[in-house]
């Protein structure tokens, strides 16, 4: 089934995440609905970007660890990991732990079209051409699976692609990531959303003591949050 190892990697009594029950086989006849497609900014054990893309009822997924570029001429690497169910596209919030352990913001969403004739023989060939008309992300695109190395697990194969923009009218040398860094659904930013849920774990467990750049971040975004939570009780009490 397209989601078990979504749902095995899960405990949905602890994280807030959609399960995925009921997925949509998508339209029986007529015309076909616009696909939707969406880029989540996570910060978890790394800072990394998930791009997913509607197909079959479900996302197809990839973590993109230096986010979408606009250049032409950068090749990002992108991860396939499992499929996600359609209702975590609009998904925003805290994982108070376990896998994925972190916090995920809705950073871009549209629609996306393949410019494939076939999606399921693309995925197979590991040469993906397709467009986005999203609020930040627009144009041609294309995901190439690259070589796996000699030592790579089994597990592992398969998984490794890159993502390449297309060089036409909205590609260009803007880090889009720096230039538009907020959600586009609460406009936000990690400390504005981690504000709105704030776990005791992520003050006092493992989340606050991580080390290297990550988790200086991290503690930066706890502290921030923690005192928007502080103002806004403040403020109530008053």
């Amino acid at each position: 089934m397209p989601l078990d190892e979504y749902r095995r990697k899960r405990d949905f009594s602890k994280t807030p995440e959609p399960r995925g029950d009921g997925q949509p086989r998508g339209p029986a006849g007529g015309e076909p609905k616009p696909l939707y497609f969406c880029v989540q900014k996570h910060l978890a054990s790394r800072l990394h970007y998930d791009l997913r893309l509607e197909h079959g009822g479900v996302l197809l997924s990839w973590a993109v660890p230096k986010g979408p570029s606009l250049d032409h001429r950068d090749r990002h690497l992108a991860v396939r990991t499992e499929d996600h169910p359609r209702d975590y596209g609009d998904f925003e919030g805290v994982i108070p732990e376990g896998y994925g352990q972190g916090v995920v913001m809705l950073w871009d969403y549209g629609t996306w079209r393949p410019e494939v004739d076939g999606v399921g023989e693309a995925l197979r060939k590991g040469d993906l051409k397709f467009a986005l008309d999203g609020y930040k992300l627009k144009g041609s695109w294309v995901l190439v699976r690259t070589r796996d190395r000699p030592d790579t697990p089994p597990a592992q194969r398969g998984r490794s692609w890159l993502l390449i923009k297309h060089r036409d009218f909205w590609s260009g040398p803007l880090d889009v990531t720096a230039f538009a860094p907020l959600s586009v659904k609460s406009e936000g930013d990690f400390d504005d959303i981690l504000a709105a849920d704030l776990p005791d774990v992520w003050v006092t467990g493992r989340a606050a003591a991580r080390g290297g750049a990550t988790g200086k971040a991290l503690r930066g975004i706890i502290e921030k949050a923690a005192a928007k939570k502080s103002a806004r009780g403040e403020t109530a009490g008053t």
